[in-house]
């Protein structure tokens, strides 16, 4: 399989949405995982990348590379014109 080296970013949950920690994959739309500590947020997150790379693979569909979302917000689309204007 590709290289799985992808960013998670950790960030605390509200006591409103539950407290502990929330683990998101940038590059893998909706992969998204939590946990009480923030270590178990990542160790969770590793599991959801694994899972979620599996489903992708077995939908015959492409696998980011590691870091894509970060390369797509730093060269931005151009808009297309809209038509009649």
């Amino acid at each position: 399989m590709a290289d799985t080296h992808y960013e998670i970013r950790v960030t605390p949950l509200s006591q409103e949405d539950g407290g502990g920690y929330m683990a998101m994959v940038p590059d893998l739309d909706g992969c998204v995982s939590d946990g009480e500590t923030p270590q178990e947020a990542v160790a969770n997150a590793m599991d959801a990348i694994a899972q979620w790379l599996q489903a992708r693979q077995e939908m015959g569909r492409a696998i980011p590379a590691p870091g894509s979302a970060a390369r797509q917000q730093s060269h931005p689309r151009k808009p297309e014109k809209l038509a009649g204007g």
